[in-house]
């Protein structure tokens, strides 16, 4: 699938781009004519690519201010500027809130809310001093904006995720922007884990408004319009990326009263 927004010439850095909802952006941005820096721990099999282009994989713990400094310094070299930063890289495994041992939820806040910001100020530097300054991307979650049992530290590091997004969007401006998506259920290479087969990937994509599951790629189209132009006027925004969200448990309850 084609995209219609452009933007050859412009460089981005995907943050766990080489899998998964990642994987699917950085693809989106190559679509687009975008030079695309992917950064994880593990050099992937196969690198993002489209269009007869691959992006540049660049090893990197987003948890290690020494490694995202190295990745910013790279892609600054090798490119001369850097216009798009998606922070991408985040997750946790599910855990209860009432055994998760203190380190456990350390580590999953400093994914996911603390890797974010050290990333950002550190692009954020290189973008000021750009013409035409850039945008930032983050890839926040529907934990954020409801209950997620079993999720209770990435839920609230998501959460402060939309927050610091719109503390930066007032402190960066007008030169970067910064935005975020949050997304909701999104099929991926690791979905099996949590939805369970085919079929059950399918009864759980019926339970959105929209019918399925997001794909990766759908995530991407919601990054490159924020990265675009046709975004310049958005900063400080939470852009809802869920198929429309859930069907409020009590319409089925209520329906099931009255069918009794």
């Amino acid at each position: 699938m084609s995209t219609a927004i452009e933007l050859a010439g412009r460089v981005a850095i995907v943050t766990g781009g080489t899998r998964g909802v990642g994987r699917g952006i950085a693809r989106r941005f190559l679509e687009a004519g975008t030079e695309v820096v992917v950064c994880s721990r593990r050099e992937p099999e196969e690198l993002p690519a489209a269009g007869g282009r691959s992006a540049l994989f660049l090893p990197a713990d987003v948890r290690e201010v020494e490694q995202i400094a190295e990745v910013v310094r790279v892609t600054r070299e090798r490119f001369g500027r850097i216009d798009v930063l998606v922070n991408n890289a985040g997750g946790a495994p599910r855990a209860d809130a009432a055994t998760a041992s203190p380190r456990f939820s350390e580590k999953i806040i400093a994914l996911n809310l603390v890797a974010p910001l050290h990333f950002s100020q550190q692009v954020n530097a290189v973008m000021q001093e750009q013409e035409e300054g850039g945008s930032i991307i983050q890839i926040a979650s529907v934990s954020a904006l409801r209950p997620s049992p079993g999720a209770a530290a990435y839920a609230a590091a998501k959460a402060g995720l939309l927050s610091l997004t719109q503390t930066l969007a007032v402190e960066w401006a007008p030169r970067v922007r910064v935005n975020a998506v949050a997304v909701g259920m999104v099929r991926t290479e690791l979905a099996h884990l949590h939805y369970g087969d085919e079929e059950g990937v399918a009864a759980v994509g019926r339970t959105v408004p929209l019918g399925r599951l997001a794909e990766p790629e759908d995530v991407g189209d919601a990054c490159l319009f924020l990265a675009s132009d046709l975004a310049r006027y958005v900063s400080g925004a939470s852009l809802l990326v869920h198929g429309g969200g859930e069907r409020p448990a009590y319409l089925d309850a209520a329906r099931g009263v009255r069918d009794g």
